[in-house]
């Protein structure tokens, strides 16, 4: 009975000791670090070591070095407080994990709403549709391109029906009007450069070289695609935000300033909403997640950032829409 009874208690104690092995494999899978990490200097400069080989990060000096490490470290603890306070989604050591978050903001956040939108929003082709499906993702139906990393120069990629990849670049170089290249611009306003032009480049006619370049004559000797036109979804509107949506991925504009947003890596993203619209993404889809409401949307940090590029946003009904630009369609 007393062997019985000992082997009952070492087998619980195997049984936990695996449970707790499972769960440290598992919080470090999908955040980047474990709480040993957080414990020991030592071991948070393996990390620090290991996360930015892992990002191609290379410093010019070991000065440089230790002082990203002071906000690396900073990060670390902010993101660890923020998992063990939400529960909808988690946060990890992603390769911004080495900057400070104004940093971070001046680098990847450029959209401009001080101009006036241009669109019509009355004229919205699905107003009258009542039945919508419970979830849409344009990823599944082949209409969204790969993520892509255009650094702290760039616009979300644009493309057509058939998936052909349009240039990024000849908006930064020649959509000047209104826009400022690197520096951001409004969605509106690089809709109205492609009318007006006659439409735009091929990427491949035109590549992206990660800063702003001199808009040449040249291009305009090889073929345009242009666009039928474009539409504003009204503001503060969810029921035509998600008519839209059903029929087609949008361009719309979000808050992404929060340092949550910095380092979010998974889940229904419920972070902090308000106004201040400071990043212009498509929206590729919607549908619902343990009773959680979400809007896919496809960011432009690369496919390590998030969910292999993309945020489940939560959205309310009872909450303002920031969500506000329906593109065309684009066509030959």
């Amino acid at each position: 009975m007393a062997l019985l009874v000992s082997n009952i208690y070492l087998f619980t104690i195997l049984a936990a000791s695996l449970f707790i092995c499972s769960v440290i494999a598992h919080e470090f899978s999908i955040m980047g670090y474990s709480l040993e990490h957080l414990t020991f200097i030592d071991k948070l400069n393996e990390l620090f070591e290991s996360r930015m080989s892992k990002h191609g990060k290379i410093y010019k000096c070991t000065e440089e070095k230790l002082h990203l490490f002071e906000f690396f470290k900073d990060n670390s603890k902010h993101i660890d407080h923020r998992n063990r306070e939400v529960t909808t989604n988690w946060l990890g050591l992603n390769e911004f994990a080495d900057l400070t978050h104004e940093v971070f903001k001046s680098k990847y956040l450029g959209l401009n709403t001080d101009y006036p939108r241009r669109g019509n929003s009355e004229d919205i082709s699905y107003r009258d549709i009542v039945d919508l499906p419970k979830s849409v993702d344009w990823r599944k139906k082949g209409a969204v391109t790969p993520v892509k990393n255009p650094g702290s120069c760039g616009i979300n990629q644009i493309v057509t029906g058939n998936l052909t990849s349009l240039s990024e670049q000849e908006l930064i170089d020649c959509d000047t009007a209104f826009n400022s290249g690197c520096n951001g611009g409004l969605m509106d306003y690089a809709f109205e450069y492609i009318v007006n032009n006659g439409g735009l480049h091929k990427e491949e006619d035109y590549p992206y070289l990660m800063e702003e370049g001199t808009c040449e004559e040249k291009w305009e000797e090889m073929e345009l695609v242009t666009i039928s036109g474009y539409h504003d979804v009204p503001e503060n509107d969810e029921e035509s935000l998600l008519k839209a949506l059903a029929h087609q991925p949008l361009s719309v504009a979000i808050e992404a300033s929060g340092r949550d947003f910095q380092f979010y890596s998974g889940g229904v993203f419920s972070g902090p909403c308000s106004t201040d619209l400071d990043h212009g993404v498509p929206a590729v889809g919607y549908g619902s997640s343990k009773g959680l409401d979400y809007i896919i949307v496809k960011n432009s940090w690369g496919p390590k950032w998030g969910e292999k590029g993309y945020i489940m946003k939560r959205h309310r009904k009872t909450r303002r829409a920031l969500w506000y630009q329906q593109n065309g369609f684009i066509s030959y």
